[in-house]
This record gives C-alpha cells, structure tokens and sequence, in this order.
C-alpha cells in the first residue's frame, strides 16, 4: 500500500477539533466520494480508498449530496423507455 503525506497546520486542526488520525480518515472519505462523483473511481475502488465497504460507501454518498447511480439523465430516461 501506497501513502501520501499532507502537512496540517496545528490552527486547521484546533478549528475542526480533530486528531491528525480523524482528519486523515475524513479526507479520505472525502477524497473517494469527489473521485467517485468525477468519475474517476469505481464505487468499489472508492470505498476501498476510504476504508470502508462498498455498502457503507454508497450509503455515506447522500449525506454529501452525491447519487450512486452514474448514468446520466438521458441514459436513465433511455433505460426506462427500453423497460
């Protein structure tokens, strides 16, 4: 396994009122749901960045506004005339 370091200002963890540990598993979390939401990872790849399941993944996608479905409307439109 790979990993990347990212250096926090002491003051940004004072404001969240977060360990370094906390703040590392939510920008990972954070991370995987934009990657999935642009596309560039699988859901499964995405949970599997933030150290979850994919079903816990895909849950946690409402609660930052992102649908787990990635067709586009005129895709699922198409879908539902095919039915």
């Amino acid at each position: 396994m790979s990993s990347v370091q990212i250096d926090i200002p002491e003051e940004v963890l004072i404001s969240l009122k977060q360990t370094p540990d906390e703040l590392s598993r939510e920008l990972c979390l954070l991370a995987a749901v934009k990657l999935f939401e642009m596309g560039r990872l699988s859901s499964g790849r995405a949970a599997q960045l933030a150290g979850i399941t994919r079903v816990e993944f895909l849950n946690i996608l409402g609660r930052y506004q992102v649908s787990p479905f990635t067709l586009s409307a005129e895709e699922l439109a198409q879908d539902v005339q095919n039915a």
